[in-house]
Order: structure tokens, then sequence, then C-alpha cells
């Protein structure tokens, strides 16, 4: 039964298993993004520079990279949300609650077996932190894939109903005895499934929602039908304004590469993105085969590697140039991965921007008067998409340095 559920699961295009965990390019810089994010956090922590409350902190940041990666999960940020009132999560103005949250999360990123995790997270459980559950299994997801399943509410549904369980929400030992099912069944398909367990957790998601519906579904009335097919609907434009987008990201850094080639540079697109064509170009004849060796640890090598377009002098490893096209993801995570170029490798001639759709233009002006960007040393500019797409062909023709992108920069 299971093979044929996953069948259907895999062979429905509008699916998370089809439009997040295979066709999504940013997953793999999620990952990046969010461990880095996590390092911050604990920094933050172990230097008493963690805030008293969720909003504006390098937590805040973590949860709403996780939250963007596709509807799976939508409302991960929401635990971790300061309610006054309550006191909870009991992280933010209990000091030593906040070091312990702090001392899980560094254990937890340098653990390299899932014994170590499942001690850290049974000391964590017997803190009794108010507040703090099995919802942080979404931040151990991100660090761990082969390890650790996400959680939230429709995917313990799914679970339940695929396994006639009565798992509960909010408790670590409900979580780690769902995941040892969760793995079991996953390494038993795994011809089908993969080692990220991201996959079969989408299947879990799909079930829970009721978007992928087991045997019949007769039991259901004329207004839960109606209800589904809303969903579906709405999932059909989302997919359709997802594809519209990527299309615009694409074209984006198109633009970016032929200018830098215009312009005498040598231009890269993101190590992962050299596959991509537009208007019957591949990047990859729009750049070398090699990429520049960097001076810097391989992590930090790893992350900028992602950043979407590089100008390089050429024959060097001397970058000019760095751009960040973001659409719907977030802003600070593409910051983020500027910053690290800048405080690794770069000499100060260079120049940085973020790319965006005209509609972003209030978001990326927030995220650049964060304090931590606003005082740093990084100059981070940005350019609408209107404009690059205007100015495109004249930079060409006319441009001689990589300067005269702040013609059109704000």
């Amino acid at each position: 039964m299971i093979k044929e559920i996953i069948h259907q699961y895999k062979i429905d295009s509008q699916s998370v298993f089809n439009t997040w965990f295979i066709e999504n390019e940013t997953r793999l810089k999620a990952f990046r993004s969010i461990r880095r994010g996590v390092l911050n956090v604990v920094d933050d922590i172990k230097n008493d520079k963690f805030p008293n409350d969720f909003k504006g902190s390098s937590l805040e940041f973590v949860l709403s990279v996780i939250t963007e990666q596709k509807e799976v999960f939508e409302g991960a940020s929401h635990p971790f949300y300061w309610k006054p009132k309550m006191r909870i999560p009991d992280i933010y103005e209990n000091q030593n609650n906040k070091k312990a949250f702090g001392q899980f999360l560094h254990n937890c990123i340098k653990a390299s077996k899932e014994t170590q995790i499942i001690e850290e997270i049974i000391i964590l459980d017997n803190l009794k932190i108010k507040g703090l559950g099995p919802s942080v299994a979404n931040i151990l997801y991100f660090l761990h894939p082969t390890l650790f399943p996400p959680f939230n509410t429709a995917i313990l549904k799914g679970f339940n109903y695929l396994f006639k369980d009565k798992k509960k929400l909010g408790s670590w030992n409900e979580y780690l005895n769902m995941r040892q099912v969760i793995i079991d069944t996953n390494n038993k398909h795994l011809d089908l499934l993969s080692n990220d367990l991201g996959s079969i957790s989408g299947l879990l998601y799909e079930i829970g929602v009721q978007r992928l519906l087991l045997g019949s579904d007769e039991y259901l009335s004329e207004m839960e039908r109606g209800k589904i097919e809303k969903k579906m609907e709405k999932r059909r434009a989302e997919i359709a304004d997802e594809h519209r987008e990527e299309n615009l990201h694409t074209q984006m850094q198109y633009h970016l590469l032929k200018i830098g080639n215009a312009l005498g540079f040598d231009a890269f697109p993101a190590i992962n993105d050299k596959s991509k064509n537009y208007n019957g170009t591949n990047f990859s004849f729009l750049s070398k085969a090699d990429f520049p060796s960097l001076q810097c640890d391989k992590e930090t090598e790893n992350t900028i590697k992602l950043i979407d377009v590089l100008w390089f002098k050429k024959n060097t490893n001397c970058v000019m140039a760095a751009f960040e096209v973001e659409k719907s993801t977030s802003i600070y995570s593409g910051i983020l991965r500027l910053s690290d170029l800048h405080y690794s490798i770069t000499k100060g001639d260079e120049t940085f921007y973020i790319v965006i759709p005209d509609s972003r233009e209030k978001d990326v002006k927030f995220q650049l008067q964060r304090p931590s960007i606003k005082n740093s040393s990084i100059n981070i500019k940005y350019i609408l998409f209107s404009d690059l797409n205007k100015y495109c062909d004249a930079i060409c023709l006319l441009g001689d340095t990589h300067l005269v992108m702040d013609k059109i920069a704000k």
C-alpha cells in the first residue's frame, strides 16, 4: 500500500516532492544559510548579544529562512514567538534557559552521530523549558537532514493517518518514537524515496493536509471536497507564480553574466546554476569551467559559491563585484552570503548588490537598515529588476569598470 502512496506522491507534479524537494534550487542555499544562521545564534547567546525577544534576533532570521521553504514549513516560526503573558518559550528572559538552548544548538551542529544529538535532545527535554518542544526539530532537519525529520501539525496528522497512530504535539518522546518509524519506513522504501528525510516528510505533509488522499474519498462531505479543491487551486496558482519568479530570477542572472563578460571580467553564476539557460544561452557558455580558488575555509567557500553572480578580475581570484538576485526568498540570507564574502576574501575595491523585484524595495530597505548591516563595514546597494532589464544593453556598450553598476543602484 505504501509503495502505491509514494508513487502517487511522486507523479503528482504539484506535490511538494516535485515543487520543493526535487525542483526547488533554493533548497541548497537554504541549508547553507540556516547553518550559518544557527552559528550566529550560538555566537549571540555566547557573547550576551541575543535579545530578550524573538523579533530582530538571529533566531528570527533562521526561522524566516525555514518558513520560506514551501508550505511544508509554514508556521515553523510561531512556536518561537515570544509570548510575554505566558512567558513562553522561556529562552528569552531566562538567561539559564537561553544559554542551555545555545549550548544545545552548538552541540547539535558540531555532532556527527545521531546518538550524540538524541542525547542532547534528552538533556534539553529534562530541563523542562516552558514552551520549547519538538518544534526545534525543524532546525535540526536543516542541520542533519538524513537523521532528523521536520515536525509540525500537518506532518503529525499525516503520520497518524498513515500509521494508524495517535501521536501528539509538544512531546519530544513522541517525536523520537515517530522519528524512528519514519526512518524505518524510509529505509524500507529507499529506492523510491531519499536519504534526505525531507522526501518522506513531504509525503506525510501531503497526507496531513489531505492533498494526497488514501484510498476512496467517499468519506468526504461535499463541503470537505470543496475545501480540498480550493487548496489545490491555490497551490496551482502558487506554482505558476513560482515559475514566473524563477524565470525572472534566471533572466536577471543572465543580464549580470552578460554585463560582466562585456566589461572584461570572469563572470560566474552560483555553482548550482551553471546548467541554467536563458533565451537558448546556457550559463556554462558565459563562464569558465573552473571556479577560482578562494583563500578561505571550506564552509565559507561553499557559501560564497552560492552567490548568484560573481565578477572576478580576469584570470585571478580577485572579486570585483557580487550580486544576489532575490525573489520570494529571504533578502537577509542573500545579505549574509555577501557578508561572508566581504569578511573572508575581499580587499576593499569590490561592490556588493542585492537585485530585487520592484515590489520588494521596501523589504530590502528594511533589511539594509538592520544594525548588524548598517553599522558594519560592508556597503550593500540594491538594483531593481526593471532598471537592470532596461539598461543592460547600454551598460554592456558604454560601461568600463564594475563601478558602472552604481549608475542604476540605490
